[in-house]
């Protein structure tokens, strides 16, 4: 597979027409449509269903747009970094993961003090959950990631940052422990009522284990992985949601911390024995000196 083609390919299922993607590829359709024949032929597997007006991936399709986005962008990251590294100055992109977290202000901190001393770096900033995270990571698409523990790390080299997440529970401005005045919520608070739980099972067993005892009378309505998403369905009824303080619950909504206490450090990973570009080896390098100050 040609990376070409792998472009022409990701335009056709973008656009889903094929003449809209020839226009945008700026080839003509009958190329275009005569190359998407051949990426078939070569993987022996069909990719579109060809309606009149518009195609659909199959399932192979989809499969394919999957891969190829991860491979197209790695090459692009790859060619970016190689036709920068002979500057005399430097340059290039960082790309960095993160989940919805309080670390990330110490992050983007320490990224705009590495940008005043090398204002030709550019960084760029993927904000999913922490499965991704280790998967862009692992891809080689992302270089440096920050997470919440727990987490593997067996695979990275990482450092534990001074922030830490608070857990809590979000509810809605007429929730029981609203109106009781209630400035923490505790086990018994939340057990024989709908909850909303993290997606990651590593952090849905520290959450269970909090409950002791109780942890059998606990009622998951929902799991979810972006708080966004939780703060509309704890809004709509669903239950209240476990979940960090990242102090934007939103209108109608209050968080309310656990008690006992129970916070999660983050860190700042990266990929084990793998070469860096020279931009990303200077922010790391950069990231140690600010926690050793």
């Amino acid at each position: 597979m040609e990376l070409r083609v792998l472009r022409y390919f990701l335009a056709v299922a973008e656009e889903g027409n094929i003449t809209w993607a020839a226009e945008l590829l700026q080839i003509s359709q009958p190329t275009l449509s005569r190359q998407l024949k051949q990426l078939e032929d070569e993987l022996g597997v069909t990719l579109f269903t060809r309606g009149r007006h518009n195609i659909t991936l199959t399932r192979e399709g989809c499969l394919l747009r999957d891969r190829a986005q991860a491979i197209v962008e790695l090459a692009d990251k790859t060619e970016h970094e190689v036709s920068n590294g002979c500057s005399g100055e430097l340059d290039g992109e960082i790309s960095v993961s993160c989940g919805d977290v309080r670390a990330v202000e110490y992050l983007t901190a320490r990224m705009a003090a590495f940008r005043r001393l090398h204002p030709r770096v550019r960084f760029v900033m993927v904000s999913t959950t922490a499965d991704v995270i280790q998967e862009r990571l692992d891809q080689g698409l992302s270089d440096v990631a920050l997470m919440t523990e727990p987490v593997d790390m067996a695979r990275f080299d990482f450092m534990r940052l001074d922030a830490v997440d608070e857990w809590g529970v979000m509810i809605r401005d007429d929730d029981p422990l609203v109106i009781a005045g209630a400035a923490t919520a505790r086990p018994e608070d939340l057990v024989d009522r709908p909850l909303l739980m993290p997606f990651r099972p590593q952090v849905r067993a520290e959450l269970l284990s909090w409950f002791g005892p109780l942890r059998d009378r606990v009622q998951v309505s929902c799991i979810f992985n972006l708080p966004l998403n939780a703060a509309m369905a704890v809004r709509q009824g669903v239950g209240a949601a476990l979940c960090y303080d990242v102090g934007q619950v939103g209108e109608g909504l209050r968080f309310l911390p656990l008690a006992p206490h129970l916070e999660a450090r983050s860190v700042v990973a990266w990929k084990r024995s793998s070469m860096h570009a020279p931009a990303v080896e200077a922010f790391i390098a950069f990231l140690r000196e600010g926690l050793a100050q």
